[in-house]
């Protein structure tokens, strides 16, 4: 549990924590929850707050919040940690809390990063929070459904908090530098350029803009009349980046991104790691790099290697798991695995070919002899009537139809021969050619 001294000096403070907003005003971001006329803010506002657990990022406000509605709602506030909250100091807290309740007195209990607390942990918390006791909130970066035990989360409202956008992060920084409690009394001269940049860098996360911003003007240059000048290679120099020609936002991004896609797709191995490098060391989100990846492996490799969307997964995970900078080494795996796997596009015009027939046919009937006929009623009308069941034969296959009338005989996957993809044209011209025989068997019985 932790306990602030009043005799803390602010100016030792971070940056991120002396500029931490006191209020719903000051919030910035997460308008999906806080926004007028939103839930999250409706419950604030009318003190009707539940345990609740917010998942999101790192530096999106989680910690803020929780603190926000304390002070809103006049509780008693109490933050643990994983590592130094033992059980008993656990249930000292909540007999604690208990009292207070008596008393007509409200605690809030903030438990960080909560997957974090083990189950016999998580365990204590749940009586506590049964006889309302206590408000539990906790903040995970990981997906409660997974970390927190299901009898603490169905307790708990779930709120998701998105990743911050520049513009949000923008905001922050230039409050920071006007506000007394950042650097009004500074005279920081900081162009918008710059901040913009510090607001990319920051991938969302203002605790590391704030942080950074900090760090930035402790290293400025002082002129004659006392003023904090931020010069480009200052900049440069503490981003340890070279960010200022990639705008994650502008342009340059998406003809990096578009670099890094098309030299896969032409398989060469050198450019597809010299562009990967170009977006991790502007500070791209490696997240954001492993689902183009992913993306990639079905588009422009498809069933040419079926392992490409394997390695694509594996490594988004890792990259979750892992973080920058150690993460990097998995995404150089993956683009030099799609860089050299043999190429196929033909499930990517399979959907395209697709989706032109189904936007122009959204009405089309389902065939009777493919629908489900699970009442008396849907058997009446024949549904299911002629169904074919593969299986019963010996070679799994049969000659139903299962396109609608209409596209009869309609192709939209046209396998090609490279890799893997080969054995699968093998396979369909082999099935082609089964139904087609059998067709004619059907039709000279019909004779």
């Amino acid at each position: 549990m932790e306990q602030a001294s009043l005799f803390e000096l602010k100016e030792s403070e971070p940056l991120a924590s002396r500029m931490r907003p006191n209020s719903l005003e000051e919030f910035v971001g997460q308008s999906h929850l806080i926004g007028e006329g939103k839930i999250l803010k409706k419950i604030i506002e009318t003190d009707n707050v539940p345990s609740m657990i917010f998942w999101g990022p790192p530096g999106v406000g989680k910690t803020t919040l929780a603190r926000i509605i304390a002070n809103h709602t006049k509780s008693q506030f109490i933050t643990f940690s994983a590592v130094t909250s033992g059980i008993n100091t656990i249930k000292k807290v909540m007999e604690d809390a208990e009292k207070n309740k008596k008393m007509g007195i409200k605690t809030i209990v903030f438990v960080d990063e909560i997957h974090r607390f083990n189950k016999a942990q998580q365990d204590a918390f749940l009586p506590f929070v049964e006889k309302g006791s206590i408000i539990l909130i906790g903040a995970t970066t990981e997906n409660p459904s997974f970390e927190v035990n299901n009898a603490l989360l169905s307790r708990c409202r779930v709120f998701v908090l998105k990743e911050l956008s520049s513009d949000d992060i923008m905001i922050l920084l230039k409050r920071a530098i006007k506000d007394s409690r950042g650097f009004a009394t500074n005279h920081v001269n900081i162009l918008d350029e710059q901040l913009k940049i510090i607001a990319n860098f920051a991938n969302g996360d203002a605790r590391n803009a704030l942080t950074t911003l900090d760090m930035i003007v402790i290293n400025g240059e002082i002129d004659e009349l006392g003023n904090i000048n931020i010069s480009k290679d200052l900049l440069e120099e503490c981003l340890t980046k070279k960010t200022l020609l990639y705008d994650k936002n502008g342009e340059e991004h998406y003809n990096i991104i578009s670099a890094l896609h098309k030299s896969m797709r032409n398989s060469d191995p050198d450019a597809s790691v010299y562009w990967l490098s170009r977006m991790l060391e502007a500070g791209e989100d490696p997240l954001y790099i492993a689902r183009r990846i992913t993306r990639f492996a079905s588009e422009d490799i498809g069933l040419a290697d079926t392992n490409a969307l394997n390695v694509a997964i594996n490594v988004y995970h890792a990259c979750h798991f892992i973080g920058v900078p150690e993460c990097n080494v998995h995404l150089t795996e993956a683009v030099i695995y799609m860089a050299l796997a043999p190429k196929s596009n033909a499930c990517y015009k399979a959907y395209e070919l697709a989706k032109k027939d189904a936007l122009k046919m959204l009405t089309e009937p389902v065939p009777l002899v493919i629908r489900n006929g699970v009442t008396k009623l849907m058997k009446d009308l024949n549904y299911g009537v002629g169904y074919q069941y593969a299986h019963d034969n010996a070679n799994k296959l049969t000659n139903m139809q299962c396109l609608p009338e209409t596209l009869k005989n309609r192709i939209y996957y046209n396998p090609t021969t490279e890799g893997n993809e080969r054995r699968f044209k093998e396979r369909l011209e082999y099935i082609k050619n089964w139904k087609k025989e059998h067709n004619k068997e059907v039709e000279n019985d019909n004779i």
